[in-house]
């Protein structure tokens, strides 16, 4: 069994930074990508973050230049560091892994619970 876990939320004034951390535990051979998604109440869960095994990171528009993911392979843990925070990214952010458990060929998806962020004066 694989277990994902965030910390790292919490209540932020707009223009602040927060900074968000993420480990997959268990069963793993090996992670080959782990990201953060977000979803606000009555909207979809967005992709915020990505990174590739190769270390290739991917963002949408909306968070390019204000958010950076990292990761700690040893470690199979995934960081994001918010800065220059706005309302609008107020949501439940989640930690997600794609990973190999063993006896498997195939990738399996893995999520946290969830942590709240909050941006608000």
């Amino acid at each position: 069994q694989v277990e994902v876990v965030e910390s790292g939320g919490g209540l932020v004034e707009p223009g602040g930074s927060l900074r968000l951390s993420c480990a997959a535990s268990g069963s793993i051979v090996r992670i080959d990508v782990m990201g953060w998604y977000r979803q606000a109440p009555g909207k979809r869960r967005d992709m915020v973050a990505v990174i590739l095994d190769s270390g290739s990171t991917h963002y949408p528009d909306s968070v390019k230049g204000r958010f950076t993911i990292s990761r700690d392979s040893e470690k199979s843990a995934v960081y994001l560091q918010m800065d220059n925070l706005e309302a609008e990214d107020t949501a439940v952010y989640y930690c997600h892994a794609r990973v190999q458990i063993p006896d498997t060929v195939a990738l399996q998806d893995y999520w946290g619970q969830g942590t709240q962020v909050t941006v608000s004066s």
